[in-house]
Order: structure tokens, then C-alpha cells, then sequence
């Protein structure tokens, strides 16, 4: 892991000097491989996959892991977009002259080298090293045990094309172990490597934070929810709460609890029922919605924490949109949250005071992606606030320092 570690550090001095058109080659070169190499590709996948199902891994997570043809040429296919992105590294802003005569301004540089910790998803394994390598930094990935075929040779992959453009393949380097002390020795290599985000469930990120001793980015589980108002289009409510469930449960955006102004309940449930009932969505419900609807669970505590990332959902009636929005920021993760209203100014309220790093009015909280937001990938979705915060795109992945032009001024 030491070694690891101290050879993308070396590696990161080699990115960051790269111009931005030395770094879309690279990206056009894995594009390429991918594209290229998706027959292999798949054969490993597959290996992944019959061992997940042998496992009785849930539908959710097999879901995330598997990789048809289609889904390998969409990956291809969204680095053209991370290539179309203006390259953030040696941005000048903010400068000043000042009484001395110095100009001071700020340049925006790569972060370093980044330790990426994730599980099931290998599309995340191209994007995270796309993204790195645009912005200018080395990484280290280590994706879960599930994954270890696909991303393996995707790395493989990635590597291939760095040697292929006379770049130091430790650019991008890939953790391949299971053995969670070796994890935790990564992260006590604070010498070298600068940032940690890990993306995955609860038990992750509190793993990583409690044993990092290197600053942590937390992309944290999507308790998302859902507050249909009292004033509301009933035109667009149905699409956008069904769209939020179930175009594709397994993944953080999507919502898992429903919130019903206490007015329209009795009027709206028994069809949001019926529209839920055609895609096998499981319900559970608060003491007042079981009064309104048959055949659906109670909703216990734990339900309003879940993260189903599965066809189930809980709903809840509320009294107003201040009880709406108490209930998001005491369950919660600060996620993604939205509201339907045709109330403007109910609207702008629940903008301002529900604490989540996207908040909507109107649409589904599927949409916070950072390739819907036009980042392009994203590295993910940080619910902390520093220094990132919500979908992750190359901007994030550097940080600020200042710069001083002078002419021989010197302090008094």
C-alpha cells in the first residue's frame, strides 16, 4: 500500500504539468480501448455478476453492478462531454492590487492525489479516473470485492492508455485487495495522498472517516425525499414521484420517502397507490396514512432513516410545509430533496431552509447527477460542506492558492 501510494504522489507531479490537450488525448485514448475492448469487458463483468447472484446479492446492487454493450459505449460515450469541459487547472481569478502594489489573485490547481473508495458500481471506476486525470491529479481506486474482475481490467485499460501516451501508468493505480487492514493502512498515508472520498453505504463511510488520518469527503447515503404542497399541479405530481421511485431504485437520487400535505392526502393517496401498485412498490405508511390506505405497512422510526435502494417506499402525511420541512432535515442525509408546489413562495422556502446539497422544486430528484447538471461525470455526490458540496465534477476536484505578482516591492 506504501508503495502504492508513494508512486502515484511521484506520478501526480508528472499530471499536473500536462496542458489541457495532453490530457484529452489520454481521455480519447481510453475511449477508445473502451469501446474497443467491450467483448472483454464483458466477459469479466460476467464474472462479477454470477458470483453476486451465487451470493444472493439484492437485485439493487447486482443492478449497479452489471455492464451490458450498451451501458460500456454510454460510459465511452460521456467522456466526450468530460473532453468538451474547459480545464479548470491554472484558472487566474480575483486579482487585486493592492496599496503595496502587489498583485494578488488566486490560481486554481489540481488537489493532488486522491483515494477513491467505492463499492459495486464499476462505471464509477471510468468516471472517477476520467475526471481525475482532466483535472490533473493521480488516484487510487479500491472498489468493492464484488467488482474486483470489471475493475481490473478497466484499470487495466486506463493504464494502457497512459503508457500509450509516454505517461507514467501510476497516474491511475488500483488498490486490489479485500483485506480491510491494507485499506486502513491507505489511509493513514497522509504523506502522500491528499483527499479520501469514499462513495458507498453507511458502514463505509463511517469505516473510512473513523480510520482516515487524511481529509475526507463523505458521499454519503441518499435519504431523498419528496414533499407534495397543498398547492400543487396535478397535472405533473404523479410523473414526478414515479420517476423518482422507480425509473431506477438502486441508486442514491432516488426517493425513498414521500411527504403529503394533510390536505390533499385523502384526496391523492388511493391514486398514488394505484400508480405505485403497477411497478410492485412496497409502501409503508405513518398512523394517518394506514387510515386512508388498505393493504400497505406501518412505517416504523427506522423507516424515515432508509435507504431502500429498492421498489419501497414510505409516505407520511404532514401537517404544513414547516412540518415538511422538519422531518427532511431531522431524517434526512442532505442529499437531494424536493418540493411540488404551483405556491411560489412556499417554493422559495423550502429552497432556502431544507439543509441538502440539491434542492428541487418541480422535478424529480433523479436529476441530481452531475452529467444532468452539466459537469459532465461526477466523481460523485458530496453531502458534506466542505469543500465540496453535491455532484462532483472536475472543478471540485481542485483546489485554490494564491498567487503574488510584484516588482520589487518589499514589506515596510
Amino acid at each position: 500500500m506504501k508503495n502504492i501510494a508513494a508512486n502515484a504522489k511521484s506520478a501526480f507531479y508528472e499530471i499536473s504539468r500536462l496542458n489541457a490537450n495532453d490530457k484529452n488525448n489520454i481521455l480519447k485514448t481510453i475511449k477508445s480501448e473502451l469501446s474497443f475492448r467491450k467483448d472483454s469487458i464483458l466477459k469479466e463483468n460476467l464474472k462479477d455478476v454470477a458470483a453476486a447472484k451465487q451470493k444472493n446479492l439484492n437485485s439493487a446492487l447486482i443492478d449497479r453492478l452489471t455492464l451490458t454493450e450498451e451501458r460500456i459505449l454510454k460510459i465511452a460515450d460521456s467522456i466526450d462531454e468530460i473532453i468538451a469541459l474547459e480545464d479548470p487547472a491554472g484558472e487566474i481569478s480575483s486579482v487585486k492590487i493592492r496599496p503595496s502594489g502587489i498583485k494578488v489573485g488566486k490560481m486554481r490547481v489540481p488537489i493532488g492525489v486522491i483515494l477513491i473508495i467505492y463499492e459495486s458500481r464499476p462505471n464509477v471506476t471510468i468516471d472517477s479516473a476520467v475526471l481525475c486525470i482532466k483535472a490533473g491529479n493521480a488516484v487510487i481506486l479500491k472498489g468493492g470485492s464484488e467488482s474486483i474482475n470489471t475493475n481490473r481490467i478497466l484499470t487495466e485499460i486506463i493504464k494502457s492508455a497512459l503508457s500509450n501516451n509516454k505517461l507514467n501508468p501510476d497516474i491511475v493505480s488500483f488498490a486490489d485487495t479485500a483485506d480491510r487492514s491494507k485499506i486502513n493502512e491507505l489511509l493513514k498515508l497522509n504523506q502522500y495522498i491528499d483527499l479520501v472520498i469514499p462513495r458507498g453505504g453507511e458502514g463505509l463511510i463511517r469505516a473510512v472517516v473513523e480510520n482516515s488520518t487524511i481529509p475526507v469527503i463523505k458521499h454519503y447515503k441518499g435519504v431523498c425525499h419528496t414533499y407534495i404542497d397543498n398547492e400543487f399541479d396535478s397535472n405533473i405530481y404523479l410523473d414526478i414521484i414515479y420517476n423518482a421511485k422507480v425509473q431506477r431504485p438502486g441508486v442514491c437520487n432516488a426517493m425513498e420517502t414521500l411527504l403529503i400535505h394533510k390536505d390533499i392526502a385523502e384526496a391523492t393517496l388511493p391514486v398514488i397507490k394505484k400508480t405505485y401498485d403497477g411497478a410492485n412498490v412496497q409502501l409503508f405508511g405513518c398512523e394517518n396514512t394506514l387510515k386512508i390506505l388498505n393493504g400497505i405497512s406501518p412505517a416504523t422510526e427506522d423507516d424515515w432513516y432508509a435507504e431502500y435502494l429498492d421498489l419501497k417506499l414510505a409516505i407520511k402525511i404532514v401537517d404544513n410545509i414547516d412540518a415538511a420541512i422538519f422531518h427532511i432535515n431531522k431524517y434526512g442525509s442532505r442529499h437531494s430533496d424536493a418540493i411540488i408546489t404551483s405556491n411560489y413562495n412556499n417554493a422559495h422556502k423550502f429552497l432556502r431552509e431544507v439543509d441538502s446539497a440539491a434542492v428541487f422544486v418541480n422535478a424529480s430528484t433523479r436529476f441530481s447527477d452531475g452529467g444532468e447538471f452539466g459537469l459532465g461525470a461526477e466523481i460523485g455526490i458530496s453531502t458534506d460542506k466542505l469543500h465540496a458540496r453535491g455532484p462532483m465534477g472536475i472543478k471540485e476536484l481542485t483546489s485554490e492558492k494564491f498567487i503574488v505578482y510584484g516588482s520589487g516591492q518589499i514589506r515596510k
